[in-house]
């Protein structure tokens, strides 16, 4: 899909502390009926929805969103008693314009595209796993801590690009704190960005309040 075939007023689905990125596929489970509504909607068109973090942490039609959210596609689809199970592919980040106004369940967003031309052909990035092995030891002894599993020889297979995205979306942060990744420019910056981030995690800190 090129840019110009990209839509310029999508449904956007507001959840919180879930973040996806371009070029990766999240597992998504629908069963509130505004947004079960807005999946059907989309299905007969384009199969294109909006997923986008509120700036408070629970979902509601009237909270404030964030700027940047995730435009994905619908890629699999299933229909299990009245709820969907989904899976969404991410194609590129937008940032919103305005709200439109409608008679629809959902909200509905003008956005644009600007500043994330790279996300559809995602340019060749200079890292290297072994750029990784600090971030992969702090991740694992946060992980650990807060009972994530995570399957690290699997990450390890893909590319680096996938494995920073699957890390970041995975990783037990803050909402601000995702949406900081989601925002970063390209994989280098947002490497960084976790590196940072890791660094508030202190030994003796793993009950911050800052994570979920």
């Amino acid at each position: 899909m090129k840019k110009d075939d990209l839509p310029k007023i999508i449904p956007v689905f507001p959840l919180s502390n879930f973040i996806i990125f371009p070029n990766t596929t999240v597992p998504l489970n629908i069963f509130e009926p505004r947004y079960v509504k807005m999946i059907n909607d989309s299905m007969k068109t384009n199969k294109l929805i909006g997923l986008i973090q509120p700036k408070t942490k629970k979902n509601n039609s009237s909270l404030e969103l964030h700027d940047v959210g995730c435009l994905g596609k619908i890629t699999s689809f299933k229909d299990i008693d009245g709820r969907y199970l989904i899976d969404l592919n991410g194609l590129s980040r937008f940032n919103i314009i305005k709200e439109i106004k409608n008679d629809k369940p959902y909200r509905e967003c003008e956005i644009n595209f600007d500043g994330f031309q790279n996300d559809i052909q995602l340019p060749k990035e200079e890292l290297k796993f072994s750029d990784l092995e600090l971030i992969f030891k702090d991740l694992k002894t946060l992980f650990e801590k807060k009972g994530y599993i995570i399957n690290w020889s699997s990450l390890e297979k893909q590319n680096i690009n996938e494995t920073i995205n699957a890390l970041a979306m995975a990783s037990p942060f803050s909402l601000e704190e995702k949406q900081i990744l989601l925002e970063s420019e390209n994989l280098k910056i947002r490497k960084n960005k976790i590196a940072e981030i890791l660094s508030t995690y202190t030994h003796d800190n793993y009950q911050n309040n800052t994570i979920q």
